[in-house]
This record gives C-alpha cells, sequence and structure tokens, in this order.
C-alpha cells in the first residue's frame, strides 16, 4: 500500500531523504565522542598525576597507568548513560550524566581498592585529582568535538519529522541551527499535499501512513512528533502505528515556553502527567546555589583584586573622574541594589551618548533595540574596550555576591530605562531570580541579543535553574569572554 505512494509523489522528496540519511552515521558520530572522551580522560589522569606527584615526588609513572581500569569503566559507564552518540541530550544533562558517571566510577574503584587491601599501591591523591580535571575536561573536549565536527555530513542520527506545519517547522529550524544537539532531520511527512510544494527546511516525503515503510527503507529509527493540535485520540493512532518502527519517538506538545529542562513524566494512577519542578523556589536549592556563589567568589577574590589594582590604575591615567561606576538597579523580589563597575566611560557620558544619538538615526535604531552601541562614543579608549570585551569590568560585582545582593549567575540586573521595555508579567518572573554576574543571555548572544531575545533567554533560565545549568553557564562564561563575541 505504501509503496507506490514513495515511487510516484514523493520520489524526489525520498531520494533526497535517503541521501541525507546516507551521510548521516550515528557509528561514526558515537566513535568520535569516545574517541574525544578517551583522550580526555588519559589527559585529565596525566594532569591529576602530574599535580599530586608536585605534592609527593616519591610518586612514580605506575601510579599514571595504573588509571586505565578506571579509564575504560568510565567509557562503560558513559555509553550506558546513553551518551554515545548522545543526540538530543542538552548540554546541561550531558554535563549532569558525565559528572555523575566519572564520580562513580571513581568510588567504585576507590571501594574496590578498600575491597581488595591494595590501599598501598594506589594513591587516593592521583584519583582525586584525575577526577577533578575529568568532570571538568570530558565536558569541553566534547563541546570542541562537536564545534569542529557538527556540520560534517556523516555527523548526527537521522530523524523523521511528523508534521510539516509550524511546530514541525521549528523543530527543523532549531536542529539545523544547533547541528551540535545530533538530531539530523531528513525529511517531513505530513497529510496535507500542499505542505510539499512548500519550502519546510527539509523535504517532504508523503503521508504519515508511509512512516513504517520509510522508516524500514531508511533505516531511520527515530522520529518527531511535532503535531500539537491533533486531538487525544488521533494521536494515540498515530503512535500506536508507530511503535513498532521507531526504537525512540519524541513527542513536541502545545507547551512552547515553558520549561524543558527537568520535567519528568509522572504515573498518576495510569494518566501520564508532567511534573515541572520550580526549582528557584525550594528553599534548599537556594542555599545551594548561595553556598556556590560564597566559595567561587571568595576563591575568585584574590586575582580580582589585582586585576582592579591594575585596571584602576590604567583608568586613573586615561581619564579624569572616579576609577567606580555605581548604579541603582533592582534585584531580587524588586529589591534596589547598587551596583558597582569599574567605569569604562567618560564621566560626561550621557551627555555623549544623547549627542551621538540626536545626530545617527541608525544608532538611535540600534539603540532601540539593545540599549548598546557597537560603536560607542562613551566608551575610554584601550582600557575601557579591554574591560568591557573580557567584561573583566564586572568585577568589583564580586563583592555584591558575597553580601548576597547578586548571585554568580542569573539575569543582569538592568538599568530603570532598559526594565521599563519589559511587560510586568516579565518582570515579575524576573524578580523571583538573584540578578547575576553572567547569565544566559550573555554567554548565548551577548550584545548582540535585541529585548526579545533578552527576555527569551532570561526566561529559560529561571523556569529551568538547576545547580548544573549554573555550572554550564560558568564554563561558558570563560569560553565567551575569551572569544570577546558580541562585546562592546
Amino acid at each position: 500500500m505504501a509503496t507506490p505512494a514513495i515511487i510516484s509523489r514523493p520520489r524526489r522528496e525520498a531520494a533526497a531523504a535517503r541521501a541525507a540519511v546516507s551521510r548521516a552515521r550515528p557509528a561514526a558520530t558515537s566513535a568520535a565522542l569516545a574517541a574525544a572522551d578517551a583522550a580526555a580522560l588519559m589527559l585529565a589522569g596525566w594532569a591529576g598525576y602530574f599535580v599530586w606527584s608536585c605534592v609527593n615526588p616519591s610518586l612514580g609513572l605506575e601510579f599514571y597507568f595504573q588509571l586505565a581500569p578506571a579509564l575504560a569503566a568510565a567509557l562503560a559507564v558513559y555509553a550506558s548513560a546513553g551518551l554515545y552518540p548522545g543526540a538530543g541530550l542538552s548540554p546541561v544533562e550531558e554535563m549532569r550524566r558525565i559528572v555523575l558517571g566519572t564520580t562513580a566510577v571513581c568510588l567504585i574503584s576507590t571501594a574496590a581498592m578498600f575491597l581488595a587491601k591494595e590501599t598501598g599501591a594506589y594513591s587516593r591523591g592521583v584519583f582525586l585529582t584525575s577526577w577533578f580535571f575529568s568532570v571538568a575536561l570530558v565536558p569541553a573536549v566534547r563541546a570542541l568535538v562537536r564545534r569542529l565536527l557538527a556540520r560534517r555530513a556523516w555527523w548526527g542520527v537521522p530523524v523523521l519529522v511528523l508534521g510539516a506545519g509550524r511546530t514541525g517547522r521549528m523543530v527543523v529550524d532549531n536542529l539545523k541551527a544547533r547541528p551540535e544537539c545530533g538530531l539530523v532531520p531528513v525529511a517531513y511527512l505530513d497529510d496535507d499535499p500542499d505542505k510539499a510544494e512548500q519550502d519546510q527546511g527539509a523535504p517532504v516525503a508523503g503521508p504519515l501512513a508511509l512512516a513504517p515503510e520509510l522508516a524500514r527503507r531508511l533505516k531511520v529509527r527515530q522520529a518527531i512528533v511535532a503535531m500539537p493540535g491533533i486531538g487525544r485520540l488521533e494521536l494515540m493512532g498515530v503512535l500506536e502505528r508507530l511503535e513498532s518502527s521507531f526504537t525512540r519517538l519524541i513527542i513536541v506538545p502545545d507547551m512552547i515556553g515553558m520549561a524543558s529542562l527537568w520535567v519528568s513524566p509522572k504515573d498518576l494512577a495510569g494518566v501520564l502527567g508532567l511534573e515541572v519542578r520550580q526549582n528557584l523556589l525550594v528553599p534548599a536549592n537556594r542555599w545551594l546555589k548561595r553556598g556556590l556563589d560564597v566559595a567561587l567568589a571568595l576563591l575568585a577574590g584574590v586575582p580580582a583584586l589585582l586585576v582592579i589594582a591594575a585596571a584602576a590604575l590604567w583608568i586613573r591615567r586615561a581619564s579624569r573622574g572616579p576609577v567606580f561606576y555605581t548604579q541603582e538597579r533592582e534585584g531580587r523580589a524588586g529589591a534596589r541594589i547598587r551596583v558597582t563597575k569599574l567605569r569604562t566611560m567618560h564621566v560626561d557620558a550621557e551627555s555623549l551618548l544623547w549627542k551621538h544619538l540626536a545626530g545617527n538615526a541608525e544608532a538611535r535604531e540600534e539603540w532601540q533595540r539593545r540599549f548598546k552601541l557597537r560603536h560607542d562614543p562613551r566608551i575610554i579608549p584601550v582600557i575601557g574596550t579591554l574591560l568591557r570585551r573580557t567584561s573583566l569590568d564586572e568585577l568589583p560585582q564580586l563583592w555584591s555576591v558575597l553580601k548576597g545582593e547578586m548571585s554568580l549567575v542569573g539575569p543582569r540586573p538592568l538599568p530603570r530605562y532598559h526594565l521599563d521595555r519589559f511587560d510586568g508579567g516579565f518582570r515579575a518572573l524576573r524578580s523571583q531570580a538573584p540578578p547575576g554576574m553572567t547569565g544566559l543571555w550573555q554567554v548565548s548572544a551577548r550584545g548582540d541579543g535585541d529585548l526579545g531575545v533578552q527576555e527569551a533567554l532570561d526566561s529559560y533560565y529561571i523556569r529551568n535553574w538547576s545547580l548544573w545549568l549554573d555550572l554550564h553557564i560558568l564554563a561558558r562564561t570563560i569560553r565567551t569572554v575569551l572569544a570577546g563575541k558580541g562585546a562592546y
């Protein structure tokens, strides 16, 4: 029944899908990630051995080679955690699985040493330092490999998208914009024949009834059901027809904009429910976030003071006026806080800005969209540009973090004129989280994001908060600062 349809109407579309599938090789993707993990773990083991040998010079090279069983066990644990190829995993969830898997391997290895009564032949210090380097290096190396390989034709896992409407197109656009996700949309299936004539970003290979045949012919084992508008009974019928053809079905519900991380299914006496946890409202989570803030702020305190002192001397020589700039902004629950930065602008910055905007229509439009200017006349040459490009002008806010007025990660505290451009609902949501020195907006779009992007990213952060998300953003902050993208 399905074969004539594949031969007649969607011949060109099915051929295009087949070509895309033949290029995407999940096994090659898994092999590349496994090789990256092995290299990262070996490097972490060497770094752990080297650091601990500085503490205990009597360590021999044999202590490094004793880490080999743990390396093999880590790769096996990663595989069981679904990290190969790990298609569709968010970076935050991937990091969580890596950290938990690596920690489990280290704990099991340590327990095995004690049970075997061979603790004298091993170095617990090497294990501990190697664990520390592993949880940092493995996610970093995987991210680098994805950045280098994600646009290769063989990268990823092929997936069919059922539904070529607005939701299906959004899914395909997002997956194509982020190939490192690993899901490669090869074709749509949709019962509306008019969809085949439209540019959907992927070929429309035919109606939904072709799914089992197309999955068999193209050897596609995953599908995304992007039809939020259909009724419950119709959706159940679609799933029943597909469950024997695909090993993995991802259903996109009509809940765009709500939390997407840490949503877990619940069996309510035979009824499917989705549990959405408001993590930032849980007192224990707030204390956990506060503990991370204090620990890292204290750790960064001494080097930050040295940088602030050097920058202050440079600012004093380059521009008349105070070294620091303080402005009142809105904190958590609407509280007024004073945010201090190293001064990067001339003391008459306000008049310079309005004079520049008055004579430049393009600059006025840019200011209205982002409240930032690529070519800002207010910036102090060299030192001001350097501090803003590296975000080192924010270092004095570590004191606000220690006082509890701010967090290391959160929505940026914005000036009144910036906040007034957002609606009341978003401002109320924003007030649930403490303002941060860095945030998802800063590491994703930085100065390039307009008001819509700022609202979307801050909303995502607040609704999906977890300690893992904070750690992910802190790690990305380092990369973003070094790259300097979107900073001006």
